[in-house]
């Protein structure tokens, strides 16, 4: 899946196409891959200006975007290091976006799932509480896009992260708005390796479908235990998966 996909899901444009964003974002996605190691030192200005083929002050800024975000730490007389993953900005949205770049990751997904588990069914009790008959139509609206979409890997998972996001905004709960953008990462990362074959996709619908209709129904208990239901399925079928791979 394309880091871009996050982008649009999330519904802002990623970083700005200046030089040193662009470098920011190749030594961001080399960073997640691990290519630079926690604890590594990248190379100093001179070679990375050469092998990106822009200034040291592009290099600098480029740099300076990555301290940000909590990516990397610059030491007078030691150089530039990679910080620890408990220092890394998890929930910036470009560190969430180059994920989708990155080789699998299975603590990183397994962590995203436990989130998931966290929040989402809690999600569906509220928004069967609180959804407006438009917000009901939103999230009936994703799942019959899903069915159409469902001979499509990527566009099945569009319309599979816009029924969730429905469902969260529906809940009216403005710090799960804000985690929009792990249940977007999480999707996109295990779809790589739970859906690799379109016809897989069908299967979940009705799942999907059944949350709905509890939350239509204002059923709260039913919503949340659907939810849990379908999310488990999902982490079984991930975890699956990564133990073959």
């Amino acid at each position: 899946m394309s880091e871009m996909i996050y982008y649009d899901l999330k519904q802002i444009a990623g970083l700005a196409p200046s030089l040193s964003t662009q470098v920011a974002r190749e030594i961001g996605r080399r960073i997640v891959s691990q290519i630079y190691a926690p604890g590594e030192l990248v190379e100093d200005e001179g070679t990375l200006a050469e092998r990106y083929q822009v200034s040291r002050s592009v290099i600098r800024d480029a740099v300076k975007i990555l301290v940000g975000k909590g990516l990397l730490e610059v030491r007078r007389g030691i150089g530039t290091k990679v910080r620890s993953r408990t220092s890394w900005g998890l929930l910036d949205d470009d560190v969430l976006a180059w994920y989708q770049s990155a080789p699998p990751n299975s603590d990183f997904l397994r962590q995203l799932m436990d989130i998931r588990l966290v929040f989402e069914p809690k999600a569906a009790r509220w928004a069967s509480e609180v959804a407006s008959e438009d917000e009901l139509a939103q999230i009936e609206a994703a799942i019959e896009r899903m069915e159409a979409e469902k001979g499509s890997t990527e566009d099945f998972v569009i319309a599979d992260a816009l029924f969730h996001r429905s469902i969260l905004r529906a809940a009216h709960n403005e710090f799960l708005i804000a985690m929009e953008g792990v249940i977007f990462s999480a999707l996109l990362s295990s779809i790589r390796l739970t859906n690799k074959d379109p016809r897989d996709n069908e299967g979940s619908i009705p799942f999907h479908r059944e949350v709905y209709e509890a939350i239509a129904a204002r059923d709260g208990d039913r919503a949340e235990q659907v939810m849990e239901r379908l999310l488990g399925d999902a982490n079984r079928r991930l975890g699956g998966r990564l133990q073959g791979a």
